[in-house]
């Protein structure tokens, strides 16, 4: 992983090696970022990232070998790549495929034909540890998350040691606040809501605020409304 100063650490997985080449130009020429790897199956993608340890693999979805959501719950379920926030980057936006890959740890997720600018500001971005969705992904997540989830194989989420400050953080984080916008709500400091999530995320085991809606839901803290 980096270092303070280091350039942030690229994985860039596709099957084309058309896109391939496009993201990594497009990466290797922006000060602060640094490819380190390039894999075009999803077998590749997992053993490229216990190897090199990436900050942040932008991460396809049809692949062949091993599909990008399966190479996502492996890269982040690995206690070798805990540090390693996945982006999934498609051209599709199912709802499926949003839930699948938040399920298996992604921190992110874009269409392809997302403008450079925003990517490159998406890789920061989950780097940093925050979430991130396009804003209509984020909009069908939030009104449509309990209407079609697959089974979850994990038991509930116990939100038995969260505070009741802490339950009203989440739930609006649930209902796409940014922290800005929840520090109004609640008449807050902004670094009183920082600390509030914090200890959010650790205290359910959320890798960020991607997994925080989900334990929302799953937990049953908050309901789509229908």
């Amino acid at each position: 992983m980096t270092g303070a100063g280091a350039p942030l650490r690229v994985l860039i997985v596709d099957d084309q090696a058309l896109l391939r080449a496009s993201f990594r130009l497009l990466v290797d020429s922006t000060p602060g970022l640094a490819v380190v790897g390039e894999a075009g199956t999803g077998t590749e993608a997992v053993e490229i990232a216990r190897r090199e340890q990436p900050d942040v693999v932008l991460m396809d979805i049809r692949m062949p070998e091993l599909d990008g959501i399966q190479a996502t719950r492996q890269i982040c379920g690995s206690a070798e790549t805990s540090g390693t926030r996945v982006l999934i980057l498609t051209t599709f936006d199912y709802d499926e495929y949003v839930f699948a890959a938040l399920r298996a740890g992604a921190s992110g997720f874009l269409l392809k034909d997302t403008a450079p600018a925003d990517l490159i500001a998406a890789v920061q971005v989950v780097a940093s540890g925050e979430a991130l969705l396009a804003p209509a992904i984020t909009r069908r997540l939030i009104a449509h998350f309990a209407a079609r989830p697959e089974p979850s194989s994990r038991p509930a989420v116990d939100l038995a040691n969260v505070t009741d400050r802490e339950r009203e953080v989440l739930a609006l984080v649930a209902g796409g606040l940014s922290n800005t916008e929840i520090a109004g709500h609640l008449s807050l400091s902004l670094a009183t809501v920082k600390t509030h999530i914090s200890r959010l995320l650790a205290k359910v085991q959320a890798r960020d605020r991607a997994q925080l809606v989900i334990v929302a839901y799953e937990s049953g803290l908050v309901v789509p409304a229908r």
